[in-house]
């Protein structure tokens, strides 16, 4: 400011920065920034605009830009690959817990939800295969307990008639009543059979197979046999032979092994013509052969494929009582020892091999 200008004459258009220039009042306040300087002996004040650089703006609104594209790519990003995911299978859980367990689940290409879509689709296979089954199982329970229950009638009838012949004094001669009450015995063993196969079904343990696979000693497995059958054989005179063996070591669980060869040989006893009974055992591919043969094979070939069948029961198997179960809860345990067993006919004989692993 010259000499002798007053403050009011200094032309502001000269200094763009200053809004305006007043007497300082300490009173008084203003919005705009503002600097307090002494002219000529007094205080004036000076308000001023602040001017950011251009520079530092068009940084600030590349960095808010940036903030604002990468804010969008996330959203846009949550909706596609977790929002659209969750949206395809919002209904799955309500369906599933109406039993509808055919829904298709979409796939999703998602490395976050790819395998979590999968095991969803994976557990709802699986309930559906269990649903099945649990209705298979339940079907063929009461086709069980069905047959059974209508097999009872045929040795009660006998019963029956045998009783009412003795009470009506038919039988004059001894021998004739003693064979009337040795067929009571033996038809009332079979009733007993029936009814614990019923209440077995009906306990809905006919299709549970719990098995504890270890190791064991085959000798100790065939000993048990022989120990069981050896005199029950010789009372029937039937010629029973068991094939010595090195001893070894096997995989499966031994009641179970034990089981399986029991109903093998029931139905060898059961179904043969009671003239020879032998075990014997061979080796192959690192697995240990049991064969259980019988004479009086009355089968046809083209029925072995379905002798492992449940509820199948043969062309040999007229006026024998059977649940056709036996064979079915043989394979069941093999498969379940990791083992196989089949079937096969040679030279009017039938046999039955059990492929065990050896340890």
């Amino acid at each position: 400011m010259e000499a002798g200008e007053s403050i009011q004459q200094i032309d502001l258009a000269e200094y763009p920065h200053i809004i305006s220039v007043q007497e300082f009042r300490p009173t008084e306040r203003i919005k705009e920034p503002y600097t307090v300087e002494e002219v000529k002996g007094k205080l004036y004040q000076f308000a001023y605009r602040q001017e950011t650089s251009n520079k530092l703006q068009i940084a600030m609104n590349a960095v808010l830009g940036v903030m604002v594209a990468v804010t969008a790519f996330i959203l846009w990003y949550l909706g596609k690959k977790v929002i659209r995911p969750f949206d395809n299978i919002r209904e799955l859980p309500i369906e599933l817990s109406k039993g509808n367990l055919t829904v298709p689940i979409p796939e999703e290409k998602s490395k976050y939800f790819g395998r979590f879509l999968w095991g969803m689709d994976m557990l709802r296979e699986k309930l559906e295969d269990d649903k099945a089954r649990e209705l298979s199982l339940l079907k063929e329970r009461k086709t069980l307990i069905l047959s059974l229950s209508h097999d009872v009638k045929t040795p009660l009838s006998a019963i029956d008639l045998y009783t009412k012949a003795l009470k009506n004094n038919l039988y004059q001669e001894e021998e004739k009543r003693i064979e009337a009450m040795e067929g009571i015995e033996k038809n009332a063993a079979e009733i007993k059979e029936y009814v614990n196969a019923i209440v077995h079904a009906s306990r809905n343990e006919i299709m549970s197979f719990k098995v504890q696979n270890g190791e064991v000693y085959l000798r100790s497995i065939l000993d048990e046999i022989k120990t069981y059958y050896q005199e029950k054989l010789k009372l029937n005179r039937t010629d029973f032979t068991i094939q010595k063996t090195e001893n070894c070591l096997v995989h499966g669980d031994k009641d179970r092994i034990v089981e399986v060869l029991q109903n093998i040989m029931e139905n060898a006893i059961k179904y043969g013509d009671g003239n020879r009974i032998s075990i014997t055992v061979d080796e192959e591919e690192n697995c240990k052969l049991i064969l259980v043969e019988n004479t009086g094979c009355q089968l046809k070939e083209e029925e072995l494929p379905q002798l492992f069948d449940s509820f199948y029961r043969g062309s040999n198997s007229a006026n024998i009582a059977g649940s056709g179960l036996g064979l079915y809860i043989c394979k069941e345990l093999m498969h379940q020892m990791d083992g196989e067993i089949f079937a096969k006919i040679s030279g009017g004989s039938f046999g039955v091999t059990l492929v065990l692993k050896k340890v």
